[in-house]
């Protein structure tokens, strides 16, 4: 009987295709031929890389930052389905065009407004802003609306103060219409295409909005200068960020980016929750489009949310902005019921750079090296 602690391997399994990994060594380095039989299972116990590969693969907590988990199927039977049939016709044939006229209406009395305003007042900006915040809000009032959104609000409405900043765990897109239709943030935001991009250049500009593109890097430091002055003025509307840099579905936090953090001014968290009974607020941009995720929205039950507006916090002696935004980014998952990751969001549109793959492949040839030295 053969040894079962011995694997016997045959020469055809030894001349599978296997990367050089000599060409990952540093130079000068060579394999040396070992001394005893190499088994299967010590190339397996002496890589790290091949655990933690694997373990990536059972766990990927990335991944899962930003999967829409849908709701478990409850029509499975004859009795509940005609229950579930007369659930549709009534979202869709019901709701949905009532909420259509009351977005509609909505709008209508929005630029009947917002238009006349924003050209007669331009001799009296102080006048002009404060109409055109409260319409903004008024619009934005007509879009939960239209969702038959059920959004409960707790703590003090932010209120308008030089050196604040205000930032919030970031869903959806209708994240800044929910906290929008209580206070006229200005907000930073992803420059968007489409009727969005039209909104953001002409109605959200006169909020003191401002906008980036993550594919220009020179946007930065000017992002980072119209935040440093935004701040500064007491007139200005209050600034909202959504640190995390992309949208995550509810369930977990991604690293904050330390840019407001840096502003040397009070921070103020707002934690957003989502109840997904009705329907899961989580926009995937690279699935769907937002005018689909809005059609989403107009056609489920409702879309109940709560947010918290949470105490504000300043930066403690010695503290970096790295572990400011660690700091606050604790208390937003702590009172939303989330889930910390250590994961940069930004890695959802971009692929490891070479760098970090070449260092991945000279760790693992090094520990192939060093057992096969050892036998």
């Amino acid at each position: 009987m053969s040894n079962p602690g011995k694997l016997n391997t045959s020469s055809s399994e030894l001349d599978l295709d296997q990367p050089n990994i000599e060409d990952y060594l540093p130079s000068g380095s060579s394999i040396q031929e070992p001394h005893g039989k190499l088994r299967l299972r010590d190339l397996l116990d002496i890589s790290p890389t091949l655990t933690e590969a694997a373990g990536a693969v059972v766990d990927d907590s990335f991944t899962r930052c930003f999967k829409s988990n849908p709701p478990e199927p409850w029509n499975w039977n004859i009795y509940l389905f005609p229950l579930w049939c007369f659930g549709v016709v009534i979202r869709y044939g019901v709701l949905f065009p009532s909420r259509v006229i009351v977005l509609t209406i909505g709008w209508i009395i929005f630029l009947s407004s917002y238009i006349p305003v924003h050209f007669l007042l331009k001799g009296n900006d102080k006048l002009r802003k404060k109409i055109e915040r409260c319409l903004v809000e008024l619009i934005c009032s007509f879009f939960v609306a239209s969702w038959t959104g059920v959004v409960k609000y707790h703590g003090p409405r932010p209120s308008m103060r030089p050196k604040q900043v205000f930032v919030a765990n970031h869903t959806s897109m209708i994240d800044f219409i929910i906290l929008e239709q209580m206070t006229a943030f200005a907000v930073i935001m992803q420059k968007h295409p489409g009727w969005v991009g039209l909104l953001q250049s002409t109605i959200l500009e006169s909020l003191g909005c401002i906008w980036f593109n993550r594919s220009e890097s020179k946007d930065r430091e000017i992002v980072s200068k119209k935040l440093r002055e935004h701040v500064q003025g007491a007139d200005n509307n209050p600034l909202l960020i959504f640190p995390e840099g992309t949208c995550v579905n509810n369930h977990y936090t991604v690293m904050f980016k330390k840019g407001a953090f840096e502003l040397g001014c009070t921070v103020c968290p707002i934690a957003v929750k989502y109840n997904k009974i009705f329907v899961d607020a989580f926009w995937n941009s690279r699935k769907q489009s937002f005018t689909k995720h809005l059609l989403q929205l107009m056609t489920s039950w409702a879309v109940v949310c709560d947010v918290w507006y949470l105490e504000p916090q300043n930066l403690k002696p010695g503290e970096t902005a790295i572990e400011f935004a660690e700091r606050v980014r604790d208390i937003i998952s702590v009172r939303a019921g989330l889930k910390k990751v250590p994961w940069d969001g930004y890695l959802k549109y971009s692929r490891p750079s070479p760098k970090h793959r070449e260092q991945k492949q000279k760790s693992f040839a090094e520990s192939v090296l060093r057992c096969l030295e050892e036998k």
